[in-house]
């Protein structure tokens, strides 16, 4: 599984957005909380008895962007209360899985790893053990209804502001050979750092499970750098904010600190979420996205969609806002898609196999070289 370089010798016309739509794409930082469809939150919503801000789909999809597009990640976090709330049955949890792999493989997603904390989903009595089934479940009848164009699997998330991280390590090594695939955690950063939550990490090494942290989104270097010196985090959700430790020179030479050159040493993946990262006020823009240059410097750079409710948003999305910001080709959008599947939970023959029997042909095919 080499590493192509990002760039061919002779640049092509940039893709278009049905080519872009068309080609085989991974995404690695996915919340199922966070990418339901308006029309569902509107009937199961209805269904709970929950209270909406908005009463027809348009209106509701709207709010959420709004909302989410403030530039504080607590504020963003604040539209989950809805997504949340009417996920509190089997039926409903069922349902939102399904139509999350479904939405996935028509945008061209073969491979995804989609997270969410069980915890946040037994306000109506149901189990951790009851959800996280739900969700294999809905995904199992997804892909089946998607004819093995894609495939899904789970990572647990603990909430980094409650003490159940233990517990959720836990669930997700009970569930690995049942779909479940890592464990992570996320939500305000700030006065919650990862080593709150070692107990859970160190099981996890000892347990040979793999594991994300969601670290340098709204923080900075240090809790990049306790996600990995102290955690052992395999990837870094985000990890946007590892360019405060890169400077370039007058001449455009960059210079490398000692933590942004072991992530880059590492191959550690940074799970870059672009449009979600500029709500949140990560980056300034699409255009002055660390991604550019992090990519240039060829970090283990892979493009991912965070919320898509709540960024309007899809992996076809996210990689047409690169093209046009960036100009990159096929070229460059076969390189995240190989990257993000190198840094997949899934076992390395599988993940091998989705690369060689799926992704290069799929891009070969669209450059006229298959």
């Amino acid at each position: 599984m080499s590493e192509p370089s990002p760039r061919p010798s002779v640049e092509p016309a940039p893709p278009s957005r049905a080519e872009i739509t068309r080609a085989p794409k991974v995404l690695l930082h996915d919340h199922l909380d966070g990418g339901l469809r308006p029309q569902t939150v509107l009937e199961l919503a209805e269904a709970a008895g929950h209270t909406l801000p908005a009463d027809d789909a348009e209106s509701l999809g709207r709010w959420f962007a709004e909302s989410a597009d403030s530039g504080s990640l607590v504020r963003y976090l604040e539209t989950f209360d809805h997504t949340v709330a009417v996920m509190q049955t089997e039926a409903a949890i069922e349902r939102v899985a399904r139509e999350c792999v479904a939405d996935l493989a028509a945008d061209g997603v073969v491979y995804a790893e989609i997270r969410y904390a069980p915890e946040q989903h037994v306000g109506a009595g149901l189990s951790l053990d009851q959800v996280v089934a739900a969700v294999r479940a809905g995904f199992e009848a997804g892909m089946a209804e998607a004819g093995g164009a894609i495939v899904v699997r789970q990572v647990l998330t603990a909430m980094r502001h409650q003490a159940r991280s233990r517990e959720i390590a836990e669930l997700a090594v009970t569930w690995r050979d049942a779909g479940v695939v890592g464990f992570d955690i996320a939500g305000a950063e700030a006065g919650f750092p990862p080593t709150r939550h070692l107990d859970a990490f160190e099981y996890l090494q000892r347990q040979n499970f793999h594991f994300t942290i969601h670290a340098g989104e709204a923080f900075g270097l240090p809790s990049i750098w306790e996600a990995i010196q102290w955690c052992g985090a395999d990837r870094l959700g985000h990890g946007v904010r590892i360019i405060d430790d890169i400077t370039v020179d007058d001449d455009g030479q960059a210079h490398l600190g000692r933590l942004a050159a072991y992530v880059r040493d590492k191959r550690i993946p940074l799970e870059l979420a672009p449009a979600s990262n500029v709500q949140t006020g990560a980056a300034a823009s699409i255009a002055e996205h660390p991604i550019g240059l992090l990519t240039a410097l060829r970090f283990r750079v892979t493009v991912n969609t965070d919320n898509r409710l709540m960024s309007q948003t899809s992996m076809s999305a996210e990689m047409a806002a690169l093209v046009d910001a960036f100009g990159y080709g096929l070229h460059d959008l076969r390189w995240f898609t190989i990257n993000a599947m190198k840094s997949a939970f899934l076992p390395f023959d599988e993940r091998l196999t989705i690369i060689d029997d799926v992704i290069k042909p799929g891009y070969a095919a669209m450059s006229g070289s298959a």
